[in-house]
């Protein structure tokens, strides 16, 4: 096996992660490109994966009935975006009303 890349769609376990990884092939009879996703369990030492990371999978021996694969590297970051916390929001909120007074 080789490495593959893929978008990780799921962290929700500890030190495990579920990868999407897509691949094209040519379907002889329908003349186009198909495109299929294969789901992955894998190995993620520090949980430093979120979800929407593009990262890179090497194969390695059995961890566990599903998990066949570890992290070798994160290629690009997810931008999360982070709610405004309650506090911020009504410490704006006054803001706004004090100016409009």
């Amino acid at each position: 096996m080789k490495s593959v890349v893929g978008m990780v769609v799921s962290n929700k376990m500890q030190k495990s992660v579920v990868v999407a990884v897509d691949r094209l092939f040519h379907h002889k009879i329908y003349n186009r490109y198909v495109k299929r996703t294969s789901k992955f369990m894998a190995h993620d030492e520090n949980n430093q994966c979120n979800i929407g990371d593009r990262v890179r999978l090497d194969p390695s021996r059995p961890l566990s009935k599903r998990k066949n694969w570890v992290v070798a590297e994160i290629l690009k970051k997810a931008r999360i975006y982070i709610p405004p916390s309650v506090d911020n929001a009504a410490a704006s909120s006054t803001k706004t009303k004090t100016l409009a007074s």
